[in-house]
């Protein structure tokens, strides 16, 4: 089969750019191409505009300058005969069936035999799009529905043309998969396929039920987002995000489709979102929708619309008693449960809207899926949704749900009720998912390549932390305290893991399946022991950290860990340590300590200073506290060596860290503590603090910045030496945890350490 060596995208627009811009990011260059702009002199402007868009977004669509660069701009009129250059040609232009069918017919006699062809619509029938195409075009002709933004949206569906070859349905699926990070679901062509079909209906129910119970947007939002283990951006806040008129676009679509559909009414926007429509009042992308921003500065407010007035208001913090007592059930399908079973307006609204999403769901099977596997993917991937619909069904009970739809006088779907019948209590179980076709559980087939820690063997556990095998002699330190915080816990189990590699297995990951890898130290227990001047148990602890950092980086078997989203603080330090590092390409690392008056104290500054060769770089990377926005930016920035890996497909994270661990095993050689590190002493640290003292000047750090700032030169210009001189890696640690130590006990570092817990956000005293 054929490899990707370059694609050419056709339409540049907010779909097409992001797309070029995703295999771009994969190191596939990219073709993008677009109408020649009446009178502008630039004849390529459509595109180039559509990339500056890309790199321009927040968040951006590239994830580095040099991707950014594989993406060459071009038009219809002088490029489109380049598309012989490429393997792959992606449709991405508007949603309207003779503009999509004129330019493919002049893509068709351009184009070499052999080049994939696939469209990006979401709306029309792939049968309409090909027809009377060659035999040979419609056999490489198929639907690829990526979600936007592409880069950040795990969902791509596949979706076979009427006579498009099975290779090349399996090849797209796989490259998609391995190369671009995608989650595939195969869709049939239907309308809006699979994600669209149900979250249309997920988004129709929402406005349903905000205008017959008077709920406010801000009364929605809170109901619909974290809560529920849904995105921040909830319902309203997404369609600003969205842009009104492309909701308004797939919706009345869908509703036009599927004339059959018992629910197609809830495809039909509410009066109030015309209202908005023919205001232009569109979301961020026109300043003003759902919510706008009023005022400059720290007089700056949000404002939310009186949908039954079309007036803004100071946006209000929202208040339920349900959702105050659940707010602190982690556990997300308790917490459902406890929402759907409470009697205020909180839980009548979810209680409803999950009962609807539910019931059609259910409905929709086989029409849009022959599998209820494939729609719960779907919905996760491509919404961000924490389960599926019938993992929902599950999560909330499948027998008590029932009996409460009964209850409301709700007819069960046709297959559920034969379900029940067969007397089935899940929709999954033991490694199985109920198939509605047989009405009996199939196994849930394996995916090769994707290896969770989840079901293994459990070598030893304690509360931050487990030791996993994961077979073929490799054993996996995991983490799993809240938001995968550094404590005792876990620096036990680290060495605990070390040591039980060296006697029993071949290699260690460092690795776990959270929202992030790690947000760094608990700084609750950091402050309290500062608070209570528990000096000696606080130097201790550094201590052990340093020490199991230092064993990670010096063990006598290949550690490599696997970071993946937030690595921040002392998870950044763990991974700086490890001997290889595979890191998802979705990756936020960096050394954030002096956001909360601290400097790194478990190896960092030393890392930093080693990688960078030069106490200025580190300085700057370390006091400014730099975060990637990449694997490939935390290249750029030193975190990633240029020998560490990366994977597209976070799934694929630790079976990749697993094989990475075995090849490395048999050419191992353990590192050995440095004592040749060379620092400046005096020298560089009046340097560094000139510059401290110019930020200063310049307003652009506080006087407390200063305090913190020199705390850190201190350290990576060696500490109180006269020159230039080589020093040992425990030296620099042991400068690291004094910096740390004496910066615990000043006030202000304290108050800074409560500010972010309190509020999540850094405290410039």
């Amino acid at each position: 089969m054929k490899t990707i060596r370059r694609v050419a995208v056709l339409g540049a627009g907010t779909m097409g750019s992001r797309i070029a811009a995703h295999f771009a990011n994969a190191g596939v260059p990219a073709l993008l191409l677009d109408v020649v702009i009446p009178d502008q002199p630039d004849r390529n402007a459509a595109a180039r505009r559509g990339i500056e868009s890309a790199a321009k977004q927040k968040p951006v669509a590239f994830y580095s300058d040099t991707a950014a660069a594989l993406v060459e701009p071009g038009n219809f009129e002088d490029h489109l005969a380049r598309i012989a250059e490429c393997d792959w040609v992606v449709e991405a232009v508007a949603e309207n069936l003779d503009i999509k069918r004129s330019l493919l017919a002049r893509v068709e006699v351009v184009r070499k035999p052999g080049t994939i062809l696939s469209t990006n619509t979401s709306g029309i029938p792939l049968a309409r799009i090909s027809e009377n195409f060659s035999p040979e075009l419609r056999a490489h002709f198929l639907g690829t529905h990526f979600f936007n933004p592409p880069r950040y949206l795990h969902l791509v569906e596949v979706i076979p043309g009427a006579e498009t070859h099975p290779e090349i349905l399996d090849f797209i699926s796989t490259f998609c998969d391995i190369r671009l990070g995608k989650g595939v679901v195969r869709c049939k062509d239907t309308p809006n396929f699979i994600a669209n079909r149900v979250g249309s209906f997920f988004g129709g129910t929402i406005y349903k039920l905000t205008v017959e119970g008077s709920y406010s947007v801000e009364e929605v939002d809170a109901l619909t987002g974290p809560l529920i283990g849904m995105p921040k951006s909830a319902s309203f806040r997404l369609l600003d995000v969205v842009g009104l008129d492309i909701w308004a676009h797939v919706s009345r679509n869908l509703h036009h489709a599927v004339p059959q559909d018992p629910w197609r009414e809830r495809f039909v926007l509410p009066e109030f979102m015309e209202k908005l429509l023919e205001r232009k009042w569109l979301g961020e992308k026109t300043g003003q929708g759902f919510y706008k921003r009023v005022g400059k500065g720290p007089e700056k407010e949000i404002h939310a619309i009186d949908w039954t007035t079309l007036e803004y208001h100071p946006a209000k913090k929202v208040r339920f008693p349900s959702v105050d007592s659940a707010r602190n059930v982690e556990s997300l399908p308790e917490r459902l449960r406890a929402l759907v079973a409470s009697e205020d307006r909180a839980g009548s609204f979810l209680w409803q809207l999950f009962r609807d999403l539910l019931i059609y769901s259910a409905s929709v099977v086989p029409e849009i899926s022959d599998r209820i596997v494939e729609i719960d993917r779907a919905m996760r991937w491509g919404y961000g949704n924490p389960l599926g619909p019938f993992e929902l069904w599950d999560a909330l009970g499948f027998e008590a749900t029932c009996r409460r739809m009964e209850k409301d006088g709700c007819k069960l779907p046709e297959n559920v009720a034969a379900m029940r019948g067969a007397g089935a209590s899940s929709f999954y179980k033991d490694g199985e998912y109920f198939d509605f076709a047989s009405n009996a559980y199939r196994p849930l087939e394996a995916r090769p390549g994707i290896v969770t820690l989840k079901g293994q063997r459990v070598v030893r556990k304690n509360a931050g932390a487990s030791l996993v095998d994961l077979g073929d002699g490799v054993l996996a330190v995991e983490f799993h305290s809240k938001m995968n915080s550094i404590g005792d816990d876990l620096t036990f189990m680290i060495r605990a893991g070390i040591e039980e590699t060296a006697r029993n297995f071949e290699a260690m990951i460092v690795a776990n399946h959270g929202e992030n890898f790690s947000v760094g130290a608990n700084l609750m227990l950091v402050l309290l022991a500062a608070q209570e001047g528990e000096w000696d148990e606080l130097n201790a602890a550094i201590h052990r950290f340093q020490q199991v950092n230092m064993a990670m980086k010096c063990a006598p078997k290949p550690v490599v860990a696997a970071p993946f989203g937030l690595a921040l603080g002392g998870g950044c330090e763990v991974v700086l340590h490890a001997a290889r590092v595979q890191a998802s390409a979705e990756l936020y690392m960096g050394l954030v300590e002096t956001g909360v008056g601290l400097i790194p104290g478990g190896g960092g500054c030393k890392e930093m200073l080693l990688r960078a060769g030069d106490a200025g770089a580190a300085f700057e990377t370390i006091a400014y506290g730099k975060v990637s926005t990449s694997a490939a930016d935390a290249r750029k920035l030193r975190l990633l060596r240029p020998a560490d890996n990366v994977t597209m497909n976070r799934e694929r994270l630790i079976a990749d860290a697993k094989a990475a661990a075995l090849a490395g095993a048999p050419s191992y050689v353990p590192a050995v503590p440095r004592a040749d590190i060379r620092v400046g002493g005096q020298n560089t640290l009046a340097l560094l603090k000139v510059g401290i003292y110019m930020a200063r000047q310049g307003s652009y750090i506080s006087d407390y910045d200063v305090v913190v700032g020199e705390k850190l030169a201190h350290v990576l210009s060696g500490g109180r030496l006269t020159g230039q001189q080589t020093v040992s890696e425990q030296y620099l640690l042991d400068l690291e945890r004094e910096a740390f130590l004496s910066l615990c006990g000043q006030p202000k570092t304290q108050q800074r350490i409560q500010h972010m817990l309190k509020t999540g956000k850094p405290l410039r005293n």
